[in-house]
């Protein structure tokens, strides 16, 4: 794995979600419409395109023979051992009703295994960046994951895929896990959950079978704040998977959410 891809990648994904982000906050609360994509509630709006745009510019310019993947744009057919996976609005919903909670989502993978992370969050001017193997950052400072808290109930976010819906086994488990916690939290904005569970916000996040370019950068910034990801059977997660069940959690509180789900799908 050549290191000064990375460093020069990482100066790439920086610039690219710092300007994108702006354009975010500047179009914030002036949307006139936007566009239906599925039948599952996902949308698209303007912004979106000219986010993906500002950030594929900018990685292509550099590394163009690196393989892209983006939320609205699909992928290339190059072939590479790099590649990129973009989400430029994370939390489109959220954008388009007037919510600030939304980010931007840059993913580096080498061999299919994320090795770089930027997600900015425009609204609060927080930059969170993870390397693998050099830790979390969110605006040049340490981010670890709190092992001192502990919690009678946890506080836990849940991420579902746009096509789950009501998928019986799904609203099975959300609703024990909604009962059995403090509190469930559901942002429609993963990246912005994953940043929360890094510094110690959340105590948990469950998946459930929810696979996007948002996904692996909040997954790599979990790992490198201290935190496990499995999947429900407690196997370690890693590369890419098109189907993810997994749990996001500190080592020692990997039991507990295990039988949490356990119970949930008994």
């Amino acid at each position: 794995m050549n290191h000064t891809i990375i460093n020069t990648a990482r100066e790439i994904a920086i610039a690219a979600a710092y300007e994108a982000g702006r354009l975010a906050k500047e179009r914030f609360g002036t949307l006139d419409s936007y566009e239906e994509k599925d039948d599952h509630g996902d949308i698209v709006t303007e912004v979106d395109h000219l986010a993906e745009r500002i950030i594929l510019n900018k990685i292509r310019g550099v590394f163009p023979d690196h393989k892209i993947r983006s939320e609205e744009y699909g992928e290339n057919d190059l072939l590479s051992d790099w590649m990129w996976l973009v989400d430029p609005l994370d939390g489109t919903n959220n954008f388009a009703v007037g919510m600030p909670l939304f980010g931007i989502s840059i993913t580096l993978a080498y061999n299919r295994n994320p090795v770089l992370a930027v997600i900015y969050e425009p609204m609060t001017d927080r930059l969170y960046v993870s390397s693998l193997g050099e830790g979390t950052r969110c605006n040049t400072l340490p981010v670890l994951m709190n092992r001192a808290k502990a919690f009678n109930k946890a506080r836990v976010g849940w991420i579902q895929g746009h096509a789950v819906q009501n998928e019986q086994r799904a609203v099975k488990l959300r609703h024990y896990i909604d009962v059995n916690t403090k509190r469930m939290m559901r942002l429609w904005a993963p990246t912005l959950q994953w940043t929360m569970l890094a510094r110690g916000d959340l105590d948990a996040i469950i998946v459930y079978n929810s696979e996007g370019e948002d996904l692996y950068s909040g997954i790599l910034m979990v790992k490198e704040a201290g935190g496990v990801i499995i999947d429900y059977s407690g196997d370690s997660f890693t590369g890419i998977n098109e189907q993810p069940y997994l749990i996001a959690c500190l080592p020692e509180h990997q039991a507990y959410f295990m039988n949490l789900v356990k119970e949930g799908l008994a």
